[in-house]
């Protein structure tokens, strides 16, 4: 009697094995799709934990334990991710519901400060409920919210760098000063 050795399948896996190991493979590619999606969703909001330890012996085929073990931990990242940004979005909302009611009554949210980031906005910023004219606001009850103007401008302050003129950089010197009244050739 001979014996037929199937090349295609060197392990020798029964055919209802094989099956589960295509539809364990599948459903692991499905969840890795739906975590990096996660992941790209919460980038900058929400640090979402992606790592998925590596199951079984490298460089050797998992076994259907294996196989689930991996399914499983990825499952659980999906959950985890979800909630977390579930979760961010939930903050977000009330966050924005302060906001608006922080704008149509700044004196009941003194010193409340909110930022774009708290909202979920792209960009710096933020909005503050402070007293109009000062002390002279806050004894009289006027307040308001003042809109910050965004980012903070790149770069170094310029008192710093006319304290260490010798440390910048010969593109950020500045040109020594001329006599008046010499102008330039050309």
């Amino acid at each position: 009697m001979q014996v037929q050795v199937d090349t295609r399948n060197p392990l020798r896996i029964d055919g209802d094995e094989r099956l589960a190991r295509v539809e364990l493979r599948r459903q692991i590619g499905r969840l890795e799709r739906q975590l990096g999606g996660l992941v790209a969703e919460g980038f900058g909001r929400v640090a979402v934990d992606a790592a998925v330890p590596a199951a079984g012996a490298a460089g050797r085929p998992l076994d259907l334990g294996g196989l689930e073990a991996v399914r499983d931990a990825l499952a659980g990242r999906v959950g985890a991710a979800q909630r977390q940004l579930h979760e961010q979005d939930e903050r977000e909302a009330r966050n924005r519901e302060l906001l608006e009611r922080m704008i149509a009554a700044p004196a009941d949210h003194k010193w409340l400060q909110i930022s774009r980031d708290d909202i979920g906005a792209p960009g710096c910023g933020h909005w503050h409920s402070v007293p109009r004219l000062g002390p002279l606001g806050m004894l009289m009850g006027w307040w308001r919210v003042r809109i910050s103007s965004g980012c903070p401008l790149a770069g170094r302050l310029a008192a710093v760098d006319r304290q260490n003129p010798e440390k910048l950089p010969a593109a950020g010197r500045r040109a020594p000063a001329r006599p008046l009244g010499l102008l330039p050739a050309g």
